[in-house]
């Protein structure tokens, strides 16, 4: 799905996608480096036993900073929204949106708040989540022939 590096700079504020499977994938913000250790803030669950999902949704969950390495070996950038909202500025909005909610507890939930969601909402202070829309498209068209010819 994606490179090693899939642009030699990585800006902070920038969101990294790291391919999990064929349908989905795990997002963060690229937050920088420190002392030499290039950093991703992302959201995922807190601890081992809270990583089971209860219809899609986790209550103990925190948004983390974890070293880029151990993310994963594959990601891109994936600042595909750009053309459609603008980039905040990673120092005055960003960084110290982050900086608060690195910690506290977040739910997360699969179709509305999810490491895509929460990446794009600290870039561009919009909640989105394009592979949720596209998995969306795909049941909502397999439903509405039996639906509109009433075999539901």
């Amino acid at each position: 799905m994606g490179l090693r590096n899939s642009r030699l700079d990585l800006f902070p504020g920038d969101i990294l996608e790291f391919p999990c499977n064929k349908h989905f994938s795990h997002y963060g913000v690229y937050y920088g480096e420190r002392d030499g250790v290039a950093y991703v803030a992302h959201l995922t669950t807190r601890d081992s036993t809270s990583q089971f999902l209860i219809f899609g949704r986790a209550l103990n969950s925190s948004v983390r900073l974890d070293p880029l390495d151990m993310m994963g070996k594959k990601y891109k950038v994936c600042n595909g929204l750009d053309s459609k909202h603008p980039a905040r500025d990673f120092y005055s909005h960003i960084k110290p949106e982050i900086d608060e909610a690195i910690g506290k507890a977040v739910t997360f939930d699969i179709l509305f708040h999810n490491s895509e969601h929460q990446a794009t909402l600290f870039r561009y202070g919009v909640k989105r989540s394009e592979q949720i829309e596209k998995v969306y498209a795909r049941i909502v068209s397999t439903w509405r022939e039996p639906f509109e010819k009433n075999k539901l």
